[in-house]
């Protein structure tokens, strides 16, 4: 599932240019630029993602999983999908960007209660500012967070950033991993 994936990938969300001209998140410029939404949100990918996330969690006694609005949420919502398939259900949650001002005011919307164990998932980290921005969140609704799941590892120091908020991090993609399959698509010379 994970070659899969890393194609699909390949194939939908990943671009590259030799020079930096891709606008990140961080601020920083890059020559490659992943946008993991056209996969996220097909149903191949959702299946793939669902069972792969799924897979990096189910050792644990979570109730909940989910991360920042909007890229985490249909990772979270896949794998809650195939959480019930497989008989150890876990609710998705989603964060909010920002904090709701009406009714009841909170950060998290999804069936979670304070003291409940989650993952927090992210479809790419960077810097990990986004990651840690959801964990902070998750933590002032009285969750605690079990583990971190990322869909694309950047390997630009986002997971180190990340785990020193919380040690437990999976990656189930690595930037290495996606230039390796886009080089043998595209026949790309450095």
């Amino acid at each position: 599932m994970k070659k899969e994936l890393t194609r699909l990938l390949c194939e939908k969300s990943f671009q590259y240019s030799k020079k930096p001209v891709f606008n990140l998140a961080s601020g920083k410029k890059s020559s490659f630029y992943v946008n993991c939404k056209p996969v996220t949100l097909s149903p191949r990918g959702m299946f793939l993602i669902g069972h792969l996330v799924f897979n990096a969690v189910c050792d644990l006694n979570i109730a909940g999983i989910g991360g920042l609005t909007f890229g985490a949420d249909p990772i979270a919502m896949a794998t809650a999908f195939v959480s019930e398939i497989k008989k150890k259900p876990v609710h998705a949650f989603s964060i909010r960007k920002t904090q709701k001002d009406h009714g009841i005011i909170k950060w998290i919307e999804g069936d979670l209660a304070s003291g409940d164990g989650v993952a927090i998932v992210e479809d790419v980290v960077t810097t990990g500012g986004s990651t840690i921005k959801a964990i902070e969140r998750a933590r002032f609704e009285g969750l605690v967070v079990e583990r971190i799941v990322v869909l694309v590892n950047r390997q630009e120091g986002g997971i180190e950033n990340i785990k020193n908020h919380v040690p437990d991090v999976v990656s189930l993609i690595t930037r290495d991993e996606l230039l390796e399959v886009y080089d043998s698509i595209n026949h790309r010379q450095y």
